[in-house]
């Protein structure tokens, strides 16, 4: 007699409630937080205020945008180290342009392009060169950042008012708006961007590139104008998160955003994206950058110095890898399980 194979079998509790941890881990680490901080915090209802909450808001729109973008970028196998240094340039080149009384969209149209023709370079030398993303994009962290500093003079540059200081203020005009305008346009991003990773070629195409480059070229898939497309399309919005930034502070500063890119991945990983390729969500990345959020201002509000906010931060990402690990574990094990083939 030959082999009989069998339909897969039931996929056991065990398997179903390491499913269930992988979806709703970084939504139960967000309440975790939110929980911790307000039991903690010498005014709990300070920190669960109305008011707390849109400065965290606020707060969260520049990792979330460059999330969006480092999602895209980690769903496809790739990282980018540079996007700190993109910030504070794209955030200089914006108040440049103000300060030389441009209007303030074609001000903002040029932040946003820098980041954009960055994004493409990236692409362009990692598929042209073959050279690894690690290294060019730390590469173009360097480069990106000595532009802020030669473009800046090394010192800040101030931005006459404009609409653009709006962005993020913590009450907003017109009142109904209740939230700033950054918050909503970040959170109309992140609903196109998903609807674009879940429901078009592009996005099934970055999945795909992602989880086994040489099975998508195999499809006919062109991965090195995808990647380059990709990075593109990050550099945007981490263009974006430097006009962001320029608003937030009122001026262009070419030291700020040292360090963000730690944040901006740290908010991908932690809301599920995995590092190896071929996982991650826009929705699971912004309760990251929430999350990341929460603990930064649970941290001021307890008094605790800024070491103390980067050791618990780096000690989130490595835990969080480390859950990525145990989830690809998971994964594989349930999907052996799974299949019934009996002798």
């Amino acid at each position: 007699m030959g082999e009989r194979v069998d339909g897969p079998r039931a996929i056991g509790p065990s398997a179903l409630l390491h499913a269930g941890i992988g979806r709703l881990g970084p939504a139960i680490g967000l309440v975790l937080v939110v929980v911790v901080f307000a039991v903690l915090a010498p005014s709990p209802a300070r920190y669960l205020s109305s008011f707390n909450l849109r400065i965290v808001l606020s707060q969260t729109v520049i990792v979330a945008l460059g999330a969006i973008g480092m999602t895209m970028i980690v769903v496809s196998g790739g990282i980018d180290l540079s996007v700190g240094a993109v910030i504070a340039l794209t955030g200089v080149m914006t108040a440049l342009a103000l300060a030389q009384h441009w209007p303030a969209f074609l001000a903002v149209l040029a932040g946003i392009t820098v980041g954009g023709v960055i994004g493409l370079v990236n692409g362009l030398l990692i598929t042209t060169l073959r050279i690894v993303p690690f290294i060019v994009t730390l590469g173009m962290l360097g480069i990106a950042r000595g532009l802020a500093k030669w473009a800046a003079h090394e010192q800040t540059v101030n931005a006459p008012p404009s609409w653009v200081n709006d962005l993020l203020v913590t009450f907003p005009r017109p009142s109904w708006l209740v939230l700033p305008p950054g918050v909503w346009i970040t959170l109309a991003l992140a609903a196109l961007a998903a609807l674009i990773l879940a429901r078009t070629v592009f996005g099934r195409h970055i999945f795909a590139l992602g989880s086994n480059e040489a099975a998508a070229r195999a499809c006919g898939i062109d991965t090195a104008r995808l990647r380059v497309a990709t990075y593109g399309s990050a550099g945007v919005l981490f263009g974006l998160a430097g006009v962001m930034q320029m608003s937030r502070l009122r001026q262009g500063d070419p030291t700020v955003a040292n360090g963000a890119e730690l944040d901006i991945i740290a908010a991908v990983v932690i809301g599920g994206g995995s590092l190896a390729g071929g996982e991650g969500s826009i929705a699971g990345s912004m309760i990251g950058a929430l999350i990341m959020a929460f603990l930064r201002n649970g941290c001021q509000q307890m008094g605790w110095p800024n070491y103390i906010q980067e050791i618990i931060i780096g000690a989130i990402i490595v835990a969080a890898v480390a859950l990525d690990r145990a989830r690809a574990g998971w994964a594989q094990r349930s999907w052996v399980a799974g299949q019934g083939v009996d002798g």
